[in-house]
Protein backbone atom coordinates (compact mmCIF):
# COMPACT_ATOMS: atom_id res chain seq x y z
CA UNK A 1 0.00 0.00 0.00
CA UNK A 2 1.36 3.46 -1.20
CA UNK A 3 1.63 6.14 1.71
CA UNK A 4 -1.12 8.03 -0.45
CA UNK A 5 -3.43 5.10 -0.54
CA UNK A 6 -3.21 4.42 3.10
CA UNK A 7 -4.05 8.55 3.49
CA UNK A 8 -6.69 8.17 1.62
CA UNK A 9 -7.60 5.21 3.69
CA UNK A 10 -7.10 7.02 6.60
CA UNK A 11 -9.28 10.08 5.81
CA UNK A 12 -11.89 7.11 4.36
CA UNK A 13 -11.99 5.80 8.08
CA UNK A 14 -12.20 8.83 9.86
CA UNK A 15 -15.12 10.28 7.59
CA UNK A 16 -16.73 6.90 8.34
CA UNK A 17 -16.10 7.37 12.57
CA UNK A 18 -17.55 11.22 12.10
CA UNK A 19 -20.73 10.58 10.77
CA UNK A 20 -21.18 7.40 13.60
CA UNK A 21 -20.24 9.43 16.17
CA UNK A 22 -22.75 12.21 15.31
CA UNK A 23 -25.92 10.23 14.12
CA UNK A 24 -25.83 6.37 14.73
CA UNK A 25 -27.29 5.43 18.05
CA UNK A 26 -25.76 1.27 18.75
CA UNK A 27 -27.51 -0.99 20.50
CA UNK A 28 -26.08 -2.61 23.91
CA UNK A 29 -23.85 -0.18 24.35
CA UNK A 30 -23.13 2.69 26.54
CA UNK A 31 -23.47 5.12 23.37
CA UNK A 32 -20.16 7.69 24.84
CA UNK A 33 -18.36 5.05 25.31
CA UNK A 34 -18.25 2.97 22.12
CA UNK A 35 -16.40 3.54 18.99
CA UNK A 36 -16.46 1.09 16.20
CA UNK A 37 -13.69 -0.35 13.94
CA UNK A 38 -14.24 0.83 10.26
CA UNK A 39 -14.42 -2.50 8.09
CA UNK A 40 -13.58 -1.41 4.40
CA UNK A 41 -14.25 -4.83 2.79
CA UNK A 42 -14.00 -8.78 3.50
CA UNK A 43 -13.39 -11.79 1.34
CA UNK A 44 -13.96 -15.28 2.36
CA UNK A 45 -13.00 -15.53 6.46
CA UNK A 46 -11.58 -12.13 6.35
CA UNK A 47 -12.24 -8.73 7.01
CA UNK A 48 -9.78 -5.60 6.89
CA UNK A 49 -9.92 -1.87 7.95
CA UNK A 50 -8.75 1.27 5.80
CA UNK A 51 -5.61 0.96 6.73
CA UNK A 52 -5.46 -2.94 5.09
CA UNK A 53 -5.24 -4.56 9.01
CA UNK A 54 -6.46 -8.13 8.02
CA UNK A 55 -8.63 -10.16 10.70
CA UNK A 56 -9.57 -13.71 10.72
CA UNK A 57 -13.51 -13.49 11.35
CA UNK A 58 -13.85 -16.01 13.99
CA UNK A 59 -17.36 -14.80 15.09
CA UNK A 60 -18.86 -14.88 11.86
CA UNK A 61 -19.63 -11.68 12.44
CA UNK A 62 -22.75 -11.94 14.64
CA UNK A 63 -23.26 -15.94 13.78
CA UNK A 64 -23.97 -15.20 10.38
CA UNK A 65 -21.49 -15.55 7.56
CA UNK A 66 -22.03 -19.02 7.91
CA UNK A 67 -20.61 -19.53 3.89
CA UNK A 68 -18.21 -16.10 4.46
CA UNK A 69 -17.81 -12.58 3.21
CA UNK A 70 -18.65 -12.34 -0.42
CA UNK A 71 -19.33 -15.77 -1.58
CA UNK A 72 -19.58 -15.33 -5.67
CA UNK A 73 -22.75 -17.66 -5.73
CA UNK A 74 -24.54 -15.43 -2.67
CA UNK A 75 -23.91 -12.25 -4.71
CA UNK A 76 -24.74 -13.22 -8.06
CA UNK A 77 -27.94 -14.05 -6.04
CA UNK A 78 -28.33 -10.55 -5.28
CA UNK A 79 -27.92 -9.16 -8.20
CA UNK A 80 -30.27 -11.23 -10.66
CA UNK A 81 -32.47 -10.70 -8.13
CA UNK A 82 -32.08 -7.08 -7.95
CA UNK A 83 -32.44 -7.44 -12.33
CA UNK A 84 -35.41 -9.08 -12.14
CA UNK A 85 -37.60 -7.72 -9.22
CA UNK A 86 -36.47 -6.27 -6.27
CA UNK A 87 -39.89 -5.67 -4.19
CA UNK A 88 -42.98 -7.21 -4.60
CA UNK A 89 -45.41 -7.07 -1.12
CA UNK A 90 -46.04 -10.28 0.58
CA UNK A 91 -49.52 -11.15 -0.66
CA UNK A 92 -48.19 -11.25 -4.53
CA UNK A 93 -46.75 -14.86 -4.85
CA UNK A 94 -42.98 -14.94 -5.90
CA UNK A 95 -40.53 -17.39 -7.39
CA UNK A 96 -37.71 -16.56 -4.71
CA UNK A 97 -39.85 -16.04 -1.85
CA UNK A 98 -41.97 -19.51 -2.95
CA UNK A 99 -38.69 -21.23 -3.97
CA UNK A 100 -37.24 -20.19 -0.45
CA UNK A 101 -39.37 -21.79 1.62
CA UNK A 102 -39.73 -25.08 -0.68
CA UNK A 103 -36.37 -25.80 -0.06
CA UNK A 104 -36.62 -24.60 3.92
CA UNK A 105 -39.14 -27.12 4.31
CA UNK A 106 -37.31 -29.40 2.40
CA UNK A 107 -34.15 -29.70 5.14
CA UNK A 108 -36.52 -29.79 8.10
CA UNK A 109 -37.71 -32.02 10.31
CA UNK A 110 -40.83 -34.38 8.21
CA UNK A 111 -44.36 -32.34 9.01
CA UNK A 112 -42.95 -29.25 9.12
CA UNK A 113 -43.65 -27.99 5.75
CA UNK A 114 -44.91 -24.67 6.18
CA UNK A 115 -42.65 -21.30 6.52
CA UNK A 116 -43.95 -17.93 8.10
CA UNK A 117 -41.14 -15.05 6.83
CA UNK A 118 -39.43 -12.14 8.69
CA UNK A 119 -36.85 -10.08 9.24
CA UNK A 120 -35.26 -11.24 12.14
CA UNK A 121 -34.60 -13.50 15.21
CA UNK A 122 -36.62 -11.39 17.31
CA UNK A 123 -39.60 -11.31 15.17
CA UNK A 124 -39.20 -15.43 14.29
CA UNK A 125 -39.89 -15.62 17.96
CA UNK A 126 -42.63 -13.31 18.73
CA UNK A 127 -44.72 -15.06 15.82
CA UNK A 128 -43.59 -18.78 17.15
CA UNK A 129 -45.18 -17.41 20.42
CA UNK A 130 -47.96 -16.01 19.16
CA UNK A 131 -48.81 -19.50 17.23
CA UNK A 132 -48.23 -21.65 20.32
CA UNK A 133 -51.01 -19.38 21.83
CA UNK A 134 -53.50 -18.86 19.37
CA UNK A 135 -53.03 -22.94 18.31
CA UNK A 136 -53.31 -24.12 22.13
CA UNK A 137 -55.47 -21.44 23.80
CA UNK A 138 -53.02 -20.49 26.60
CA UNK A 139 -51.05 -17.85 27.46
CA UNK A 140 -48.15 -19.39 29.44
CA UNK A 141 -44.02 -19.77 28.13
CA UNK A 142 -41.30 -21.25 30.16
CA UNK A 143 -37.92 -20.71 28.69
CA UNK A 144 -34.49 -21.57 30.44
CA UNK A 145 -31.52 -19.81 32.09
CA UNK A 146 -28.64 -19.07 30.45
CA UNK A 147 -30.26 -18.34 27.51
CA UNK A 148 -31.13 -15.63 24.49
CA UNK A 149 -33.75 -15.50 22.56
CA UNK A 150 -33.87 -11.84 21.21
CA UNK A 151 -34.59 -8.34 22.20
CA UNK A 152 -37.96 -7.72 21.40
CA UNK A 153 -40.75 -7.13 23.79
CA UNK A 154 -41.68 -11.13 23.90
CA UNK A 155 -38.25 -12.84 23.58
CA UNK A 156 -36.24 -10.56 25.20
CA UNK A 157 -38.72 -11.69 28.17
CA UNK A 158 -37.93 -15.17 26.98
CA UNK A 159 -34.64 -14.43 27.58
CA UNK A 160 -32.57 -15.87 30.55
CA UNK A 161 -29.15 -14.04 30.55
CA UNK A 162 -28.70 -10.42 32.10
CA UNK A 163 -29.57 -8.32 29.09
CA UNK A 164 -32.90 -9.32 30.03
CA UNK A 165 -32.90 -7.50 33.61
CA UNK A 166 -33.36 -3.94 32.79
CA UNK A 167 -36.29 -5.19 30.06
CA UNK A 168 -37.71 -7.41 32.53
CA UNK A 169 -41.53 -6.06 33.12
CA UNK A 170 -42.37 -9.71 34.75
CA UNK A 171 -45.24 -8.92 32.22
CA UNK A 172 -45.18 -11.46 29.64
CA UNK A 173 -45.93 -14.46 31.23
CA UNK A 174 -43.01 -16.08 31.24
CA UNK A 175 -41.46 -18.78 33.80
CA UNK A 176 -37.55 -19.99 33.71
CA UNK A 177 -36.33 -23.88 34.04
CA UNK A 178 -32.91 -24.65 35.09
CA UNK A 179 -31.69 -26.51 31.46
CA UNK A 180 -28.42 -28.89 31.72
CA UNK A 181 -25.11 -27.60 32.25
CA UNK A 182 -23.11 -30.43 33.73
CA UNK A 183 -19.97 -28.14 34.44
CA UNK A 184 -22.04 -25.55 36.87
CA UNK A 185 -24.35 -28.19 37.80
CA UNK A 186 -27.76 -26.73 39.19
CA UNK A 187 -28.59 -30.30 40.32
CA UNK A 188 -25.34 -31.32 41.91
CA UNK A 189 -24.94 -34.10 39.75
CA UNK A 190 -21.56 -35.93 38.64
CA UNK A 191 -22.15 -37.24 35.01
CA UNK A 192 -24.26 -36.54 31.91
CA UNK A 193 -26.64 -39.10 32.88
CA UNK A 194 -28.07 -37.32 36.17
CA UNK A 195 -27.97 -34.24 34.78
CA UNK A 196 -29.75 -35.44 31.70
CA UNK A 197 -32.00 -37.15 34.17
CA UNK A 198 -32.49 -34.44 37.30
CA UNK A 199 -33.14 -31.88 34.69
CA UNK A 200 -36.13 -33.29 32.88
CA UNK A 201 -37.74 -34.45 36.85
CA UNK A 202 -36.99 -30.42 37.03
CA UNK A 203 -38.77 -29.15 34.37
CA UNK A 204 -41.71 -31.38 34.98
CA UNK A 205 -41.58 -30.21 38.45
CA UNK A 206 -41.57 -26.58 37.05
CA UNK A 207 -44.55 -27.37 34.49
CA UNK A 208 -46.58 -28.71 37.13
CA UNK A 209 -46.31 -25.95 39.51
CA UNK A 210 -46.90 -23.47 36.87
CA UNK A 211 -49.98 -25.23 35.89
CA UNK A 212 -49.40 -27.49 32.87
CA UNK A 213 -52.64 -26.21 31.51
CA UNK A 214 -52.07 -22.90 31.49
CA UNK A 215 -48.47 -23.31 29.27
CA UNK A 216 -48.83 -22.85 25.94
CA UNK A 217 -45.05 -23.64 25.08
CA UNK A 218 -41.62 -24.21 25.61
CA UNK A 219 -38.96 -22.02 23.87
CA UNK A 220 -35.50 -24.26 23.83
CA UNK A 221 -32.58 -23.52 22.28
CA UNK A 222 -31.18 -27.64 21.26
CA UNK A 223 -27.79 -26.71 21.55
CA UNK A 224 -27.25 -23.50 23.75
CA UNK A 225 -26.17 -20.60 21.79
CA UNK A 226 -22.97 -18.20 22.21
CA UNK A 227 -24.71 -16.16 24.64
CA UNK A 228 -25.57 -19.33 26.54
CA UNK A 229 -22.15 -20.74 26.03
CA UNK A 230 -22.82 -23.48 23.42
CA UNK A 231 -24.39 -25.70 25.95
CA UNK A 232 -25.15 -29.10 24.41
CA UNK A 233 -27.34 -31.16 26.24
CA UNK A 234 -26.74 -34.72 27.06
CA UNK A 235 -28.35 -37.42 24.87
CA UNK A 236 -31.95 -38.31 26.07
CA UNK A 237 -32.66 -34.99 27.25
CA UNK A 238 -34.91 -33.13 24.30
CA UNK A 239 -36.02 -36.34 23.21
CA UNK A 240 -37.25 -35.89 27.01
CA UNK A 241 -38.79 -32.62 26.57
CA UNK A 242 -40.46 -34.07 23.49
CA UNK A 243 -42.36 -36.51 25.94
CA UNK A 244 -43.16 -33.70 28.39
CA UNK A 245 -44.65 -31.60 25.86
CA UNK A 246 -46.34 -34.32 24.59
CA UNK A 247 -47.93 -35.46 27.65
CA UNK A 248 -48.72 -31.66 29.09
CA UNK A 249 -50.15 -30.74 25.66
CA UNK A 250 -47.64 -27.94 25.45
CA UNK A 251 -45.82 -26.80 21.83
CA UNK A 252 -42.36 -27.14 21.72
CA UNK A 253 -40.25 -24.38 20.34
CA UNK A 254 -36.69 -24.73 18.78
CA UNK A 255 -34.85 -21.37 19.01
CA UNK A 256 -32.31 -22.60 15.75
CA UNK A 257 -32.02 -18.82 15.24
CA UNK A 258 -28.04 -19.29 15.71
CA UNK A 259 -27.59 -22.88 14.88
CA UNK A 260 -29.62 -23.49 11.96
CA UNK A 261 -28.12 -24.03 8.55
CA UNK A 262 -24.90 -25.53 8.96
CA UNK A 263 -23.48 -24.19 12.23
CA UNK A 264 -23.30 -27.77 14.47
CA UNK A 265 -22.57 -30.10 10.55
CA UNK A 266 -26.44 -30.82 10.49
CA UNK A 267 -29.00 -28.54 8.96
CA UNK A 268 -30.95 -27.88 12.40
CA UNK A 269 -29.23 -28.57 15.79
CA UNK A 270 -32.46 -30.76 16.55
CA UNK A 271 -31.08 -33.19 14.00
CA UNK A 272 -28.68 -34.25 16.02
CA UNK A 273 -30.82 -36.10 18.38
CA UNK A 274 -33.83 -36.73 15.75
CA UNK A 275 -36.31 -34.39 17.65
CA UNK A 276 -39.62 -32.58 15.87
CA UNK A 277 -40.41 -29.65 17.31
CA UNK A 278 -43.83 -28.03 16.80
CA UNK A 279 -42.32 -24.79 15.95
CA UNK A 280 -38.67 -23.91 14.41
CA UNK A 281 -37.68 -20.33 14.41
CA UNK A 282 -34.94 -19.54 12.12
CA UNK A 283 -32.70 -16.14 11.02
CA UNK A 284 -29.04 -16.02 9.87
CA UNK A 285 -26.98 -18.92 8.81
CA UNK A 286 -29.96 -19.25 6.29
CA UNK A 287 -28.32 -16.74 4.03
CA UNK A 288 -25.71 -16.36 5.32
CA UNK A 289 -26.78 -12.47 6.73
CA UNK A 290 -26.71 -11.18 3.40
CA UNK A 291 -29.85 -9.64 3.67
CA UNK A 292 -32.46 -9.77 6.25
CA UNK A 293 -34.43 -12.63 6.45
CA UNK A 294 -36.25 -14.93 9.39
CA UNK A 295 -38.89 -17.19 9.81
CA UNK A 296 -40.61 -19.66 11.78
CA UNK A 297 -41.30 -23.36 10.30
CA UNK A 298 -44.89 -24.64 11.19
CA UNK A 299 -45.79 -28.07 12.01
CA UNK A 300 -48.90 -29.34 9.92
CA UNK A 301 -51.06 -29.50 12.89
CA UNK A 302 -50.77 -25.26 14.05
CA UNK A 303 -51.23 -25.03 9.87
CA UNK A 304 -54.44 -26.71 10.20
CA UNK A 305 -56.01 -24.28 12.99
CA UNK A 306 -55.69 -21.46 10.72
CA UNK A 307 -57.04 -23.17 7.64
CA UNK A 308 -59.94 -21.50 8.24
CA UNK A 309 -59.07 -18.55 10.46
CA UNK A 310 -56.74 -15.90 9.57
CA UNK A 311 -53.18 -15.58 11.10
CA UNK A 312 -52.89 -12.45 13.07
CA UNK A 313 -49.62 -11.38 12.03
CA UNK A 314 -47.36 -10.34 9.16
CA UNK A 315 -44.43 -7.68 8.40
CA UNK A 316 -44.41 -5.49 5.37
CA UNK A 317 -40.97 -7.10 4.42
CA UNK A 318 -42.07 -10.86 5.10
CA UNK A 319 -39.92 -12.99 2.41
CA UNK A 320 -38.02 -10.00 0.67
CA UNK A 321 -37.37 -11.37 -2.55
CA UNK A 322 -33.73 -10.67 -2.88
CA UNK A 323 -32.86 -12.15 1.00
CA UNK A 324 -35.01 -15.10 -0.16
CA UNK A 325 -32.86 -15.47 -3.50
CA UNK A 326 -29.92 -15.33 -0.88
CA UNK A 327 -31.53 -18.14 1.06
CA UNK A 328 -31.87 -20.34 -2.42
CA UNK A 329 -28.43 -20.09 -3.36
CA UNK A 330 -27.30 -20.36 0.13
CA UNK A 331 -29.29 -23.54 0.89
CA UNK A 332 -27.91 -24.87 -3.05
CA UNK A 333 -24.51 -23.85 -2.42
CA UNK A 334 -23.86 -25.77 1.29
CA UNK A 335 -25.29 -28.96 -0.56
CA UNK A 336 -23.01 -28.73 -3.24
CA UNK A 337 -19.87 -27.47 -1.40
CA UNK A 338 -20.77 -30.19 1.32
CA UNK A 339 -20.76 -27.71 3.70
CA UNK A 340 -22.57 -29.40 6.50
CA UNK A 341 -19.54 -32.14 6.15
CA UNK A 342 -16.83 -30.25 6.66
CA UNK A 343 -18.13 -28.01 9.43
CA UNK A 344 -19.13 -31.68 11.35
CA UNK A 345 -15.04 -32.63 9.96
CA UNK A 346 -13.37 -29.45 11.60
CA UNK A 347 -15.44 -29.56 14.57
CA UNK A 348 -14.25 -33.66 15.33
CA UNK A 349 -11.28 -33.30 13.84
CA UNK A 350 -9.83 -29.44 14.42
CA UNK A 351 -11.52 -27.91 17.21
CA UNK A 352 -12.38 -30.28 19.44
CA UNK A 353 -8.72 -32.16 20.19
CA UNK A 354 -6.79 -28.51 19.52
CA UNK A 355 -9.15 -26.94 22.25
CA UNK A 356 -8.41 -29.53 24.48
CA UNK A 357 -4.75 -29.12 24.27
CA UNK A 358 -5.41 -25.61 24.87
CA UNK A 359 -7.25 -26.10 28.10
CA UNK A 360 -4.39 -27.74 29.47
CA UNK A 361 -2.04 -25.35 28.99
CA UNK A 362 -3.92 -22.85 30.19
CA UNK A 363 -4.86 -21.82 33.99
CA UNK A 364 -7.86 -19.69 32.62
CA UNK A 365 -9.61 -22.45 30.58
CA UNK A 366 -12.54 -24.33 33.17
CA UNK A 367 -13.88 -25.78 29.93
CA UNK A 368 -14.37 -26.65 26.55
CA UNK A 369 -17.61 -27.44 24.77
CA UNK A 370 -18.92 -27.74 20.92
CA UNK A 371 -20.16 -29.37 18.31
CA UNK A 372 -18.82 -28.52 14.22
CA UNK A 373 -18.13 -24.75 13.83
CA UNK A 374 -19.85 -24.05 17.00
CA UNK A 375 -17.44 -23.90 19.95
CA UNK A 376 -16.48 -21.77 23.84
CA UNK A 377 -14.13 -21.57 26.08
CA UNK A 378 -15.35 -21.02 29.25
CA UNK A 379 -12.93 -19.08 31.33
CA UNK A 380 -12.08 -18.95 34.92
CA UNK A 381 -9.99 -17.43 38.21
CA UNK A 382 -9.50 -20.73 39.18
CA UNK A 383 -9.94 -24.29 38.26
CA UNK A 384 -10.46 -26.06 41.05
CA UNK A 385 -13.26 -23.51 42.43
CA UNK A 386 -14.62 -22.68 38.84
CA UNK A 387 -15.07 -19.31 39.69
CA UNK A 388 -15.87 -17.20 36.72
CA UNK A 389 -13.34 -15.22 35.10
CA UNK A 390 -16.23 -12.51 34.55
CA UNK A 391 -19.54 -12.96 36.71
CA UNK A 392 -23.02 -12.04 35.93
CA UNK A 393 -23.00 -8.94 38.52
CA UNK A 394 -20.64 -7.85 35.38
CA UNK A 395 -23.34 -8.26 32.42
CA UNK A 396 -21.70 -5.87 30.07
CA UNK A 397 -19.08 -7.74 27.20
CA UNK A 398 -16.59 -4.56 27.76
CA UNK A 399 -15.87 -4.85 31.27
CA UNK A 400 -12.43 -4.32 32.55
CA UNK A 401 -11.14 -7.80 32.15
CA UNK A 402 -13.75 -8.76 28.90
CA UNK A 403 -11.73 -5.51 26.97
CA UNK A 404 -8.76 -6.46 27.57
CA UNK A 405 -9.17 -9.81 26.45
CA UNK A 406 -10.82 -8.32 23.42
CA UNK A 407 -7.85 -6.14 22.87
CA UNK A 408 -5.56 -9.21 23.14
CA UNK A 409 -7.66 -10.63 20.28
CA UNK A 410 -7.76 -7.92 18.21
CA UNK A 411 -4.02 -7.27 18.51
CA UNK A 412 -3.65 -10.52 16.89
CA UNK A 413 -5.30 -9.70 14.20
CA UNK A 414 -8.78 -12.61 15.29
CA UNK A 415 -12.04 -11.34 15.39
CA UNK A 416 -14.19 -13.59 17.86
CA UNK A 417 -16.44 -12.53 21.22
CA UNK A 418 -15.76 -12.64 24.34
CA UNK A 419 -19.30 -12.45 26.43
CA UNK A 420 -19.46 -12.72 30.29
CA UNK A 421 -16.44 -15.84 30.97
CA UNK A 422 -16.41 -17.14 27.94
CA UNK A 423 -14.61 -16.90 24.29
CA UNK A 424 -16.84 -18.09 21.69
CA UNK A 425 -15.35 -19.54 18.35
CA UNK A 426 -18.47 -19.61 15.55
CA UNK A 427 -16.08 -19.23 12.08
CA UNK A 428 -17.69 -19.56 8.80
CA UNK A 429 -19.04 -23.24 8.37
CA UNK A 430 -16.87 -23.53 5.23
CA UNK A 431 -13.83 -21.78 6.95
CA UNK A 432 -9.99 -23.89 5.34
CA UNK A 433 -8.33 -26.15 7.91
CA UNK A 434 -4.86 -23.93 7.72
CA UNK A 435 -7.42 -20.82 8.82
CA UNK A 436 -9.19 -22.98 11.20
CA UNK A 437 -5.60 -23.74 12.80
CA UNK A 438 -4.36 -20.10 12.39
CA UNK A 439 -7.29 -18.75 14.54
CA UNK A 440 -6.63 -21.30 17.13
CA UNK A 441 -2.72 -20.45 17.65
CA UNK A 442 -3.63 -17.05 17.69
CA UNK A 443 -6.40 -17.65 20.56
CA UNK A 444 -3.71 -20.05 22.17
CA UNK A 445 -1.49 -16.95 22.65
CA UNK A 446 -3.77 -13.98 23.59
CA UNK A 447 -5.09 -16.35 26.72
CA UNK A 448 -1.96 -15.75 27.97
CA UNK A 449 -3.53 -12.23 29.15
CA UNK A 450 -6.17 -14.03 30.98
CA UNK A 451 -4.14 -16.81 32.82
CA UNK A 452 -2.30 -13.56 34.32
CA UNK A 453 -5.47 -12.89 36.67
CA UNK A 454 -5.96 -16.77 37.75
CA UNK A 455 -5.22 -18.76 40.64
Amino acid sequence: MTTEQATNGLEAAQAVLADEQAHLFRGWVQQGAYRGMPVQGAQGSWFWDYAGNRFLDFSSQLVYANLGHQHPRLVAAVKEQADRLCVIAPHFAEASRSTAARKIAEVAPEGLDRVLFTNSGSEAIENAVRLARLHTGRHKLLSAYHSFHGATSTAIHLTGDPRRWRNDTGAAGVSRFFAPYLYRSAFYSETEEQECARALDHLEQVIVLEGAQTIAAIVFEPIGGTSSGVLIPPDGYLAGVRELCDRYGIMLVLDEVMVGFGRTGTWFAADHWGVRPDLITFAKGVNSGYLPLSGVIISDEIVETFSKTPYPGGTTYSGQPMACAVAVAAIDTMRDEGVLEHAARLGRDVFGPELAKIAERHPCVGEVRGIGAMWAIELVKNKETREMYIGYDAPDRFSPQGAELMGAFMSRGLNLMVYLNRVNITPPCNISEADARDGLARIDDALSVADQHCT
